[in-house]
């Protein structure tokens, strides 16, 4: 593994943890605004840059973007993307510390996997060379377009279905993940930095919708899905539209493992545990 390559491995690492604690910070804020709404973003916009608790957690937020910026112009997408996933553990840690508690099995369970996943990912690395792809423009284009039409089909129908915490956390996790992808091939340079578009609009969406999400749930399960969109659709858009090559072998074989496991730890993070399930929340008809 090259020099360059454990510094982004480690920028991103940093990165993870700093946006999963700002995500804490700012469900806090959020919950004790009145109500956003994605229908007024002005009005919304307005409410949270107006509140210094909520300016905070967006202050971490961006300063772990812009180390996750650096570690993607020195690694590949879907290795970042997997450092990615293995944060969403601190989310849960630091998420039960504030609140006194202790983590629940399933919580364990899901903070172990990621772990496992990030060690397993370590391993894959010793001895090889991770290789970057770029990919061709209309592959890329097409996985972007119907990422951003299920995030929007999720928006307005899937409120009803499953409420609007998940919703606005798969929503705008899936937002978020344009966002991720843009920001790769933006550091590629050329013509493609101007994916620095995109990269805008999927995270200013995004993050509107987390903000809505978290007055209707939890931090965990409203940033915890996000973070699984936001991570699992990078991984597999790097090898599937990036070209980004699995190395072969033994190797190959754990990298897998570590992938599966970091998205499957992260899947376990987000569900409610048994004990604490809270009261099904009213529907909103503002969000």
């Amino acid at each position: 593994m090259s020099g360059e390559t454990l510094a982004g491995l480690v920028l991103a690492f940093v990165s993870a943890g700093l946006i999963n604690i700002a995500y804490l910070q700012e469900h806090d804020a959020a919950a004790d605004l009145p109500a956003l709404s994605m229908r007024r973003p002005i009005q919304s916009a307005r409410l949270l840059l107006g509140d210094s608790s909520w300016l905070l957690g967006f202050a971490m937020e961006s300063g772990g973007f812009l180390l996750y910026a650096v570690a993607l112009a020195l690694a590949p997408l879907s290795l970042v993307q997997s450092i990615g996933a293995g944060g969403i553990g601190v989310l849960a840690f630091a998420s039960a510390r504030m609140a006194r508690r202790r983590l629940a099995p399933v919580e364990l369970t899901g903070v172990l996997l990621s772990v496992l996943g990030l060690v397993a990912l370590a391993v894959s690395l010793v001895g090889g060379r991770a290789r970057e792809g770029e990919g061709k423009l209309g592959p890329i284009l097409l996985w972007l377009g119907a990422t951003a039409f299920v995030a929007i089909v999720l928006v307005i129908v899937g409120r009803r279905r499953w409420g609007t915490a998940v919703a606005s956390g798969v929503a705008g996790g899936l937002f978020f993940s344009i966002g991720d992808i843009s920001t790769k091939l933006a550091t590629q340079g050329g013509a493609r930095v101007a994916f620095g578009v995109l990269l805008l609009i999927g995270y200013a969406a995004g993050t509107g919708l987390l903000q809505v999400g978290y007055q209707a749930g939890r931090a965990l399960t409203v940033a915890g899905l996000a973070t699984l969109a936001t991570n699992a659709l990078p991984i597999a858009a790097g090898t599937v539209i990036l070209a980004e090559p699995l190395p072969t072998g033994v190797r190959g074989a754990i990298r897998l493992v570590a992938f599966a496991a970091v998205v499957t730890g992260a899947v376990l993070l987000t569900r409610e545990p048994r004990s604490r399930k809270a009261a099904p929340e009213a529907a909103s008809a503002e969000a």
